[in-house]
C-alpha cells in the first residue's frame, strides 16, 4: 500500500504586498489610507459671486477662515475664483469654499 505525499506548505512571499484577509472577514471593501474624498456638489459652484466681494474662505486648506477679495471668476468644471486675502497673498479657491461676507454699512 502507498502512502500520499503530503502538500507543502510555503510562507508568504517577503515581496507580497497584498494585505493579509482575516479568517471569517466578509466581504469588506479595503480602503487605502490615501484615498481623497471628492465633493460632488462643486461642479455647481456657488452663485451670487462677482469680482470685488468680500469672502471668508471656508472648508480645509491654505488660508482657511481668513477674509478675502475675489479678484478673478473662472468658469470650468468646477468654478474657481483668485482671491487675495488680507495679509496680500493670492490663491486660487472652488466657489464652493467661499461664503460671502455682508457689506458694512
Amino acid at each position: 500500500m502507498a502512502t500520499r505525499k503530503r502538500k507543502t506548505v510555503y510562507p508568504p512571499a517577503r515581496t507580497d504586498t497584498k494585505p493579509s484577509q482575516r479568517p471569517g472577514a466578509g466581504p469588506e471593501p479595503y480602503v487605502r489610507p490615501t484615498v481623497a474624498t471628492i465633493d460632488l456638489t462643486a461642479g455647481s459652484g456657488r452663485a451670487g459671486l462677482s469680482v470685488g466681494d468680500r469672502v471668508k474662505i471656508s472648508g480645509g486648506g491654505l488660508y482657511a477662515g481668513e477674509a478675502a477679495v475675489i479678484e478673478k471668476l473662472t468658469g470650468g468644471v468646477i468654478p474657481a475664483a483668485l482671491v487675495r486675502t488680507e495679509a496680500g497673498r493670492s490663491r486660487q479657491v472652488r466657489t464652493i469654499d467661499l461664503e460671502p461676507i455682508a457689506r458694512e454699512a
